[in-house]
């Protein structure tokens, strides 16, 4: 299964952001295999709006069946909702922390976002 972490960095030891669109990363991690990809997110980070939405848009073009991340807004939640992701809220730790508790099944999908649009 192939999920993408909100992270502060590049690596599987950096923590989760808590942030959906303006997260400074997504890892994108292949839970079968271990394999990840960075990928950067400096223009959410800098969005006057919308961050959350084009973010949602790049984690779709990259194939991402859940995200986790520690919050997410309603407009970005509609977004991968509707191409079929799965969104886990409350995510924390590391990337790595949060892609194990994801595998054991510690973190469950939301039903609703949990933060207000912008």
């Amino acid at each position: 299964m192939k999920i993408a972490v909100t992270a502060r960095g590049s690596e599987l030891e950096s923590e989760v952001d808590s942030r959906f669109g303006r997260a400074a990363w997504f890892i994108v991690v292949d839970t079968e295999t271990g394999a990840y990809e960075a990928v950067d997110n400096s223009a959410g980070v800098e969005a006057s709006s919308g961050a959350g939405v084009e973010a949602a848009r790049k984690l779709v073009d990259r194939g991402v069946e859940a995200v986790l991340t520690g919050h997410c807004g309603p407009n970005a939640f509609r977004v991968l909702r509707a191409a079929g992701i799965e969104v886990v809220l409350g995510a924390s730790g590391t990337v790595a922390e949060a892609t194990e508790a994801f595998k054991e099944g510690r973190l469950s999908p939301a039903a609703d976002p949990d933060v207000a649009g912008h």
